[in-house]
């Protein structure tokens, strides 16, 4: 029995508690949850319902528990049901009842966790987005594991996701990165204002390698416009795909001028009153969404403002079939917010069409100081240089494994470590420890059974029950954008899974004969690889058989 099983259970015990007792049956709460308490003295599940129902119910809490006890004492699948304190119910359930979770895992397999809540939804996951100008720094590769990792999750739970990459290869950064490219070839120094570091002396050569007579060519930043530009993407590609990040689609913010999409939109506004005119300019009132001030959307020079092109692309994705954009922008980007709720507002749009999820900054320690410089990149450590010094894996779970909200520390001495302190090594450790006792129990026709109500032992207990929170970990993860929460699971997972080994034997000793507790423990072991690997996998992260 799942979690979600025992709350369903729980909900109709109190519904038929509530009718037979003639108490209105909409003082039951949306959600009747049951969670573990912290004490596995209390029993193997808690629930608050009757305190939360009871006043609602025109009763007292003890006595709605005490009625849900006696209604719950006996049911299939409780063991025991208990009052604690003002009216929780501390719940056990039955060894038969709690194994049977271990069927479901084995015969769900690589499915196990996924859902169908988010089936309805079409979702736009836009992330990265770095500008077309250097080597992906830390910023941007945090959003490449956290992105690709929420991509992961919402599709794991129904949703229809398009991971999408924006090129801003329109604007003043563009052209102080060709006129960094035309210095480094002609031998001159960086422009002010330009992109130094010595990936641009390698893009201006591979330019003159192309065209040698770039130089000399009348239209001279076009040429390094055209080829520098699309050898920094073929870079920038390339890295993402090494770390196991690929995109459904990369869209280029010049189409949306070129093809006058960026006219079309701001007319539109025009013609709807959702842009006023002041002081020579057009405004969008994105004060109406929280933001400190309205923004000009034409400038009184008449060009267009860069939300000009943000509302176009805005459109583009809902004519696109799109019904929620999310947005992963960086920490100094909060401010957008409150402008693009304001765009999908003036478009006529409910606002929580779009979520911009704000990304904190990471910063990298070796031997006790941080590490501030790339000599490639020649500002930021990179994309490249991280998985360089610890490898896709241990760099994309430790940028997975904590909150976006927060700046993250990443010590390299610790990440590259094959200890217990490396928490990707102790989640893939618990992985390859699982498949060589598979291999083991292989070696001595040992097979996984069905007799689950053998597996008594606490630790069994707790293994399951951990086991069982998966999908519940996962379709949270989805609904809060937080992939970290798998992370973190699985972290819990090993490390039942290990007190679980230390405690339960799964192999026959000697000449012992196999026994069907034998053949449950190794079901067990079998699900509880299996989640790992899951998980693992939510998170673009492998789950090596041997370390």
């Amino acid at each position: 029995m799942t979690p979600a099983q025992l709350a369903d259970l729980v909900r109709a015990t109190a519904t038929e508690v509530l009718t037979t007792r003639g108490l209105d049956v909409a003082a039951l709460p949306d959600d009747v949850g049951v969670e573990r308490p912290r004490n596995p003295d209390h029993g193997d599940y808690a629930t608050n319902v009757a305190m939360r129902t009871a006043k609602k119910a025109g009763v007292a809490p003890r006595d709605l528990a005490g009625w849900l006890v006696e209604a719950l004492t006996g049911r299939d699948g409780i063991a025991s049901a208990e009052i604690a304190g003002p009216g929780f119910i501390n719940l056990r359930l039955a060894a038969d009842a709690q194994g049977a979770v271990v069927g479901e895992v084995l015969a769900a397999g690589e499915a196990y966790g996924t859902g169908d809540e988010y089936a309805d939804r079409v979702v736009n996951l836009e992330f990265v987005s770095a500008n077309p100008t250097g080597p992906l720094h830390l910023g941007h590769t945090r959003w490449a594991a956290v992105g690709d990792a929420l991509g992961r999750v919402l599709a794991a739970r129904g949703a229809k996701v398009t991971r999408e990459y924006y090129f801003n290869d329109a604007g003043g950064q563009i052209d102080r990165f060709v006129s960094s490219l035309v210095a480094a070839a002609e031998g001159r120094p960086t422009p002010e204002g330009g992109y130094g570091g010595a990936y641009i002396g390698e893009i201006a050569a591979q330019v003159l390698a192309a065209e040698p007579g770039a130089l000399t060519d009348p239209d001279r930043d076009e040429v390094f416009r055209k080829i520098g530009v699309d050898l920094m993407f073929d870079e920038i590609k390339r890295a993402l795909h090494a770390f196991g990040t690929d995109f459904d689609v990369w869209f280029h913010e010049r189409t949306l001028h070129d093809n006058g999409a960026v006219d079309t939109a701001v007319q539109r506004l025009k013609d709807s009153g959702n842009l006023y005119f002041s002081d020579g300019a057009w405004w969008l009132r994105s004060t109406d969404e929280g933001d400190d001030k309205d923004r000009p959307v034409i400038k009184s020079d008449g060009k267009p403002a860069y939300i000009a092109g943000d509302l176009a692309y805005y459109l583009d994705k809902r004519a696109r079939g799109f019904d929620l954009c999310i947005y992963m922008l960086g920490a100094d980007h909060h401010g957008y917010i409150a402008r693009l709720r304001a765009a999908a507002a003036a478009f006529g749009d409910d606002p929580n069409t779009v979520e911009v999820l704000i990304g904190q900054m990471v910063r990298l320690f070796k031997d006790g100081q941080m590490l501030k410089m790339s000599k490639r990149a020649g500002t930021a450590v990179s994309m490249d240089d991280l998985v360089g010094f610890v490898g896709v894996d241990a760099a994309r779970y430790s940028l997975i494994r904590s909150s976006i909200d927060s700046v993250l520390d990443l010590d390299l001495d610790i990440l590259s470590r094959r200890t217990n302190d490396n928490p990707v090594f102790y989640v893939q450790y618990a992985h390859a420890r699982l498949s060589s006792l598979a291999r083991n129990a292989a070696d001595v026709g040992l097979e996984p059974g069905t007799a689950f109500g053998l597996l008594e032992h606490p630790r069994e207990g707790e293994l399951i029950r951990t086991i069982g929170e998966f999908p519940a970990v996962v379709a949270t993860a989805a609904e809060l954008r937080e992939p970290h929460r798998v992370a973190r699971y699985l972290e819990t997972l090993a490390a039942t899974y290990h007190r679980f080994y230390d405690s339960c034997r799964v192999l026959p000793m000697g000449d012992e004969e196999i026994s069907d507790l034998h053949r449950a423990r190794l079901a067990l072991c079998v699900a509880a690889r299996q989640v790992l690997a899951n998980g693992l996998g939510l998170l673009g992260v492998s789950a090596p058989e041997r370390m």
